[in-house]
């Protein structure tokens, strides 16, 4: 499929990986994970619980031999469906609009480019992003944002908007599952084009019915990190 103007642009961003978590893990130290509806995996734990889902996610690494597993863009996901935030009837969301990357809580999460916070908030609804930092990048008059979510409560503290960060600084780091929306320890992270006047907080999972409209201004993060690319 031919990449939109703005995956071109976010693609020509950065040359080689580029990482979002603790500079400590090599591209060599991260596996991708199915999560999806369709992974008869997981039908054996209970993915309602954290700690079950926290269980599954230490097993799988242990056994790759791996620290980080990644992946989740627009994957189709049972586990929201635990959630009200996400589970109307009449038009759940269950197709994920970000990445993920599961690793031990108070990992160093890290600005994955140039920018300044553009604002942040503790949205701590079951199910919900939990800390949320979103950053402001302007790039020869264009702006997007990048979403760090998931995070611990003393990532947000001492926060200012506008408050500058260099591509590698660490920003915040992963938080618990008592403080980041009740999910093992994970970080979600997504590229959004325009905001939409939303603070701290942007849908990051989509409903079928708006899904057109979300895959254009959430690029497939990966086209910046470059894990698989």
């Amino acid at each position: 499929m031919e990449r939109t103007g703005f995956e071109k642009f976010i693609w020509n961003l950065t040359q080689r990986f580029t990482s979002v978590l603790d500079t400590s893990f090599s591209p060599e130290d991260y596996i991708a994970i199915d999560l999806s509806e369709t992974n008869e995996e997981l039908e054996k734990i209970d993915i309602s619980s954290s700690e079950s889902f926290a269980g599954f996610i230490d097993n799988y690494l242990k056994n790759t031999g791996k620290k980080v597993a990644f992946g989740g863009y627009t994957e189709i996901r049972k586990l929201y469906r635990r959630s009200e935030l996400f589970s109307h009837l009449e038009d759940a969301r269950d197709i994920h609009l970000g990445m993920d990357f599961w690793a031990p809580a108070q990992t160093a999460v890290l600005a994955v480019l140039d920018g300044k916070i553009q604002s942040f908030k503790d949205n701590a609804n079951f199910g919900d992003y939990g800390p949320t930092i979103i950053l402001e990048h302007s790039l020869n008059g264009d702006k997007f944002y990048s979403l760090y979510g998931h995070l611990s409560r003393k990532s947000l503290e001492n926060l200012k908007p506008g408050q500058e960060f260099k591509q590698g600084e660490k920003i915040g780091e992963l938080g618990t599952a008592e403080e980041n929306g009740d999910y093992a320890p994970h970080l979600h992270f997504q590229i959004i084009g325009h905001l939409e006047d939303k603070i701290g907080d942007f849908p990051g999972v989509a409903s079928r019915r708006d899904l057109d409209f979300y895959l254009r201004n959430c690029p497939d993060p990966d086209l910046l990190l470059k894990l698989r690319h």
